[in-house]
């Protein structure tokens, strides 16, 4: 049985739970989705499934060269599996794949926020506002010694390019999955901008 589904982010929302509580909810366009691939164990070394999403008008030559299980996709992403007896090329994946209470992990592209200092990016506190510092404010205290090691050590917490990374949330709560509108609400926040590439798979680790 498939454990996910490509989906692509519509925006947040707000809806009520049975006892009248508000909630906000991130409304996902989930599928449906093609299985273009199968893999197995004694072709490939391992087993999975490769789901395509979206119609691809400009197809770039490395793609071409896919298989074209049900046509050629915008979007190809891998899943793997332990059983892939009853999975075929061609067949479809779509919402209907969960339901509400189930629990999920989310992939995506964070947004991107360009380049950002310390404060912004860590948030470090600064350096002080008075006795005499001038230019200080946003900056960040000593990065190493100068005698020994000699050197700044990987892996230090500077300014630099922020966001833009991938990033996964555990455990999110389907609110409400329909297959018929292939829409999918989650309860809380997901990664990514407003149409940006998702991954919804089935949690690892249950709350």
């Amino acid at each position: 049985m498939a454990q996910g589904i490509i989906g692509k982010k519509l925006g947040m929302s707000q809806a009520f739970r049975d006892d009248g509580t508000m909630a906000a909810v991130t409304a996902i366009e989930a599928g449906p989705c093609t299985i273009a691939q199968v893999k197995t164990a004694e072709k490939d070394g391992y087993n999975a499934i490769k789901l395509g999403f979206g119609e691809g008008k400009r197809i770039s030559s490395s793609q071409r060269g896919q298989p074209k299980g049900g046509g050629q996709f915008k979007h190809l992403r891998e899943f793997r599996l332990d059983d892939i007896n009853d999975m075929e090329e061609g067949q479809k994946i779509d919402v209907s794949l969960f339901k509400k209470g189930d629990l999920v992990d989310i992939t995506g592209l964070s947004k991107g926020k360009g380049f950002a200092g310390v404060v912004k990016k860590y948030g470090f506190a600064g350096g002080p506002k008075t006795h005499g510092q001038s230019d200080r404010h946003r900056a960040r205290g000593s990065i190493g010694a100068s005698a020994s090691p000699g050197r700044v050590f990987k892996g230090m917490r500077m300014a630099g390019h922020m966001g833009d990374q991938r990033v996964t949330v555990q455990n999110l709560e389907v609110f409400q999955a329909d297959p018929e509108r292939n829409l999918l609400l989650i309860e809380g926040a997901v990664p990514g901008a407003r149409n940006g590439l998702l991954l919804i798979k089935k949690a690892r680790r249950g709350k």
